[in-house]
């Protein structure tokens, strides 16, 4: 089966304080993996290193076969990334952001996808960003994602501030691709 991820003998440190040694995992095409454990055990910091944003100490890491730390630009596009914080431009309505964004992926945006979920999520396309919840606010972050239309998505902490009822929603939303179990 063929690997999305993979991340081989990952170490890496927060000034001398260790965060893990060698970490490998691979994560097949289509599957679901997700990243449990308390605070500060370095969750995020995996994240970061995948979408190339921190280089471990040691160890490599392939999406689509290339180490993250050289791949191209146009591959990336191919990977969504939703950060812990969800970063947006308070100032622009819902209509505004979606505009703003869709501009980075020509070709292959779904603003429908957007729309979609903005309606499911019963959140008004006028509505200021400044003016939102941090939940509404997490609603958009997602549906900007998914209009992507990427082959991988990675979700840091992505329920922030969602109610219950939204999570289903979301959940239901999700572009799942169903594969055989390789057991």
């Amino acid at each position: 089966m063929e690997q999305i991820i993979e991340c081989n003998n990952l170490t890496h440190y927060y000034g001398k304080r260790l965060i893990y040694e060698n970490l490998s995992f691979t994560v097949p095409k289509g599957r679901i993996l997700g990243l449990l454990g308390k605070n500060g055990t370095g969750k995020t910091t995996t994240i970061n290193i995948l979408s190339g944003y921190l280089k471990p100490r040691s160890g490599e890491c392939r999406i689509f076969g290339q180490e993250i730390q050289t791949m191209a630009p146009a591959l990336r596009r191919n990977i969504g990334l939703l950060i812990e914080g969800h970063v947006q431009y308070q100032f622009m309505t819902i209509t505004e952001i979606e505009k703003f964004y869709a501009a980075f992926y020509p070709g292959q945006w779904k603003k429908e996808a957007y729309y979609e979920l903005m309606n499911k999520l019963k959140v008004a396309t006028g509505q200021r960003i400044s003016r939102m919840s941090c939940g509404q606010r997490s609603q958009v972050a997602l549906g900007l994602i998914l209009a992507q239309n990427p082959e991988l998505l990675v979700l840091d902490d992505f329920s922030l501030g969602l109610d219950p009822a939204c999570l289903w929603t979301i959940s239901a939303t999700m572009p799942v691709r169903k594969v055989k179990p390789s057991f």
